[in-house]
Order: structure tokens, then sequence, then C-alpha cells
């Protein structure tokens, strides 16, 4: 059985195959994939432990209903490795809390019913045939909690959540016994150091020759920055532009509420992307708001209370209970009474929403960032993609997430 401990170092490596910046889920995940390829890696974590910053702050949550066939791929080989989590990581019942609970999209109006009706027959092009296109009264026959006002959903059965951080600790588990791993090439692994902070990056005739540390250099031709709302400001050390905008996410955390139906689907409103599902018998709960102005990288992220009243209170343009009334009785039974707290984090969002993935810059300097709310879904095949690129397996021509893209406007995916 593959050891279940992290390899977290006391001292700087002299050397590495590939220095990961960056502890979150991301550079995990780049972790995991570069240490099956074979590779020696240093993964630098500024903070005192891994995932703790933005990864926590997520609901963990993964959907194939995407607007374009690139990420729908990406979600999908995700999805894939979470099914199958133990036996690919050889991390012998390794429990990601893995629940294939649905994502239900609920329209109150037509103009958004008729959105999903194209979306849907986008998707079906694309391969995801398994997306159902319901009329209000189907939708309210399957969850009867739903508001009469709903005039239309769109549900996918296979979409779903997992606990984010049991996925975060078991890539780095598995990438720090790689030589243990069923399918790992021999040679490589992977060791964190926490309290490390990437301070620059030196070259020479424009080639990575060592990373500069808060606690000294490491020798190494390649770098890869998974920094999370921070890409931007790390990639700038070297002299690499990424047009990255910051943007605050909050999550309101309701245990213990017996309203919640724990048989829900993650439940969203399509006109102002406020959503929720079952967690800790009672609920998470997001508002995606597209006029939250974005911000400078931000460690700690701060919440506001107001924010949280926004769902809570039924008089609110985005209240959780336009869709679901029992949120108003849990409102007006006593919310003062009600048991609930806010974690937030930041988005990292790029000018397409796609993540940036890939070489820019001097040569051995890539990317693995600008996820956009989705790197615990898109982050699996992402990663596996950046490492790839890393290793030459990977043309980097036929990339869709290369960071040097041109970029296309969207009419869906806000949240």
């Amino acid at each position: 059985m593959t050891e279940r401990t992290i390899k977290v170092a006391d001292g700087l490596p002299r050397t590495a195959d590939l220095v990961i910046v960056g502890g979150g889920i991301i550079g995990c995940a780049s972790a995991f994939f570069a240490a099956r390829a074979g590779l020696r890696v240093a993964v630098l974590e500024r903070r005192a432990a891994l995932g703790t910053l933005t990864t926590p702050a997520s609901t963990g949550a993964f959907r194939l209903q995407f607007d374009n066939p690139e990420e729908i791929a990406l979600v999908r080989e995700a999805v894939e490795l979470f099914d199958a989590f133990a036996e690919r990581t050889g991390l012998d019942g390794w429990d990601l809390a893995l629940r294939h609970g649905g994502y239900l999209f609920c329209s109150l109006t037509d103009e958004t019913v008729e959105r999903s009706r194209r979306l849907v027959e986008r998707q079906r092009t694309w391969g995801l045939d398994d997306v159902e296109l319901l009329t209000g009264d189907e939708a309210r026959a399957r969850w009867p909690w739903l508001s009469p006002d709903v005039r239309g959903a769109r549900y996918r059965a296979d979409d779903g959540w997992l606990d984010v951080k049991a996925l975060t600790m078991g890539y780095a588990t598995a990438a720090s016994n790689a030589d243990r791993i069923h399918g790992a090439l021999p040679g490589g692994g992977a060791t964190f150091l926490t309290h490390a902070e990437m301070t620059g990056v030196r070259t020479d005739a424009d080639r990575v020759v060592a990373v500069e540390t808060s606690r000294g250099p490491i020798a190494t031709e390649r770098v890869l920055v998974a920094t999370g709302p921070f890409t931007a400001v790390t990639a700038a050390l070297t002299g690499v532009a990424l047009e990255i905008a910051p943007t605050r996410r909050q999550k309101l955390v309701v245990p213990e509420l017996p309203l919640v139906p724990q048989d829900a689907p993650m439940t969203i409103h399509e006109e102002s992307a406020a959503h929720w599902r079952p967690a800790m018998r009672g609920c998470l709960a997001l508002y995606t708001e597209v006029a939250t102005p974005p911000g400078e990288a931000a460690d700690p992220v701060p919440i506001s209370h107001e924010w949280a009243f926004g769902l809570l209170d039924p008089d609110s343009e985005h209240a959780l209970a336009r869709v679901a009334p029992f949120w108003r009785d849990a409102w007006n039974g006593g919310a003062p009474r009600m048991h609930w707290f806010l974690q937030a984090g930041q988005y990292e969002v790029t000018p397409d929403r796609r993540p940036y993935v890939g070489a820019i810059g001097p040569e051995g300097f890539f990317v693995n960032g600008g996820y956009s709310g989705h790197g615990v879904m898109a982050g699996a095949g992402g990663s596996r993609l950046a490492i790839e690129l890393v290793t030459g397996a990977a043309d980097p021509a036929a990339n869709p997430f290369r960071p040097d893209r041109r970029f296309a406007q969207r009419e869906h995916d806000i949240l």
C-alpha cells in the first residue's frame, strides 16, 4: 500500500527537474502529474500549509455543462480521475466524499429558458448528450420544493461535488510517493516546501537556470507557476505580463439546517447565478455576482456579511428563496438563530474565463492558472496538459489554452 505521508522538507533541495510555485489544488495536481512523468519536483508554498488560501473556499463542485468543447473535455477527464482516484493514485481507500448529485439550472424567465435550449443544442454537437431540458412542471415533479416561478430547467445527473481538501491532499500524497504509484516513471517524486516563496527567476540567454526563493536558490531549467489569484503577480517577477483579474467570491456555509433537502442537486438560479448544494446536513451557498469589481490579489480575502444577507433575505433580487421557497421559511423562522459563517477566495479571471496553460516568457517558464473559478473541475486535465507541455509530450501549437491566445467572448459560465 502506498505511504500516506507528504514529503515536506526542512531544507531546500539544491536542484530539481521542475519547480512548481504554489501549493493549492492546481499546484498539487501539477505535482501529481509531474511525479508520474518521472520528474523530481520541488513545490513552493509560501503559507504554513498546503491548500489553505483559495482552495478551501471552493464548493468542490464539478460539471460538464460548459459552453465550449475544450473545457468539457478537461472536466470529463477530471471526473474520470475522481471516479477512480484511489486506483489511479495508488492510495487504497482514499475517500474524496465524491457524490454525483447533479447540477440543476433553474430559469425564471423565457429569455433564459431559450438561452438554455440553445446551449444544450450546442452541447449535443460536442458529444454531451445527457443534459436534460425540463419544463417547470417537470422539474417540480422531481424536486417538489422548487418555486412555482421556475419556468424551465436544464439538468445533468452525473455532475456533482467532492471534498476539495481530500482531493488536494490526495494529489500531494500521491506526488510524494510517486515511486510507488502504478504507472509512474522511475525517479519521479515531489517534495513540498512550506514558508517558501518564489522571489525571482534566474535566466541565462533567456533560459531558466534557477528559481530564487525566500529560503535560497534552486537550480532548475523549468518552473511552473500555479499561484491562483497571484499567478500574474508571480509571473511578473520574471517580466511576464498576464491579464488576470482577481475577483472576490464568497461562500456561505450553513450547517445543520433541516429544511435543506439533502438529496437535492446543485441548484442554480440561472438569472443571478446564486446557487447552493447540500453539505453538513445543511448547505453551501454562493452568488457569483458579475458586477463584483476585480481587485488586487489578496491574502487573506475579506468577507462581507451584507453579501450573505443578500442570499438569505427573501426580498433580495438574488435570494435563494426565489428558486427554493423553503429558504423563506428558514429566514422567517429565525434567521438570527441560523448558524452560518463565511469563507472567501478569489477567482483568477482571464479575459475569456479559460485557463492559461503552457509556456510564456523565457524558455523553461510555464504557467498553469487563470481557471476563473473552475480549478477543482478543470484542474486535473489542465495540469496533465501543463506537464505534457513541460516535458515536450504535447504539441504547443495544438494547445487551446496557450497563454498568448486570442480571446473570444462567451455567453455562459459566469459561475
